[in-house]
């Protein structure tokens, strides 16, 4: 009925669940700093995956592709300055996933260079699961950047319209229904694939730099 590869299942599961908690923890942190306690009062402040996974998304995005997770709840009214706050909090969430992908990569280079054919079966898989969460990582940071209502990069990107134009960008009601048609077309792979690719090949120069100087 649907088109699950069971198989990458076992790497992308864990893979998912780290990169949406680590994603929306961090909305909720930086809210937090900027004075909002809003999502520590919703007990959002935390890394248990249970307290960020919605079911029905989470299912989505196993089987589409897409999909979220439970939006963390920001009361602008106790942010200074709400507009830029909101732009910050939101890239937080993107922000987070480059860095965990960052973290993650300077693990595998050295682990898949010194025993990536020695360690056994244990190794493949561990190696595999690090690759999976770094590519989910920088996919979801990627994609929650795109200025489309109600992804992060929508607020990040209204906080440079006039204020004329903010409230009706940033409550856009067919935002959703736009990602939708996006992904099933196959215009957010268009979009997308460049900038995956570019990233992928950035990351690995850096990585291999840090330890060229290391070594």
């Amino acid at each position: 009925m649907f088109n699950i590869d069971w198989q990458s299942m076992i790497y992308r599961l864990p893979a998912i669940i780290i990169a949406l908690t680590v994603h929306e923890f961090s909305h909720g942190l930086t809210a937090y700093i900027l004075g909002d306690k809003t999502a520590k009062n919703d007990g959002r402040l935390s890394l248990n995956p249970l307290r960020h996974i919605d079911p029905i998304g989470f299912f989505c995005l196993l089987v589409f592709q897409f999909g979220w997770a439970k939006p963390v709840m920001i009361s602008t009214r106790n942010l200074k300055d709400p507009k830029k706050d909101m732009a910050i909090t939101a890239a937080a969430g993107p922000v987070s996933n480059f860095l965990l992908a960052f973290v993650v990569i300077m693990i595998y280079r050295p682990l898949d260079h010194y025993m990536g054919g020695t360690g056994g079966a244990v190794m493949g898989y561990i190696l595999q699961f690090l690759v999976t969460l770094f590519i989910i990582n920088i996919s979801l940071g990627i994609f929650n950047l795109l200025p489309i209502p109600p992804l992060d990069g929508s607020k990040v990107f209204v906080v440079f319209l006039p204020d004329s134009l903010y409230f009706s960008f940033i409550s856009f009601r067919y935002g959703f229904i736009a990602l939708i048609i996006l992904v099933y077309t196959g215009a957010t792979t268009s979009i997308l694939g460049p900038l995956m690719s570019a990233a992928l090949r950035g990351y690995v120069y850096v990585v291999d730099k840090i330890y060229f100087f290391i070594r």
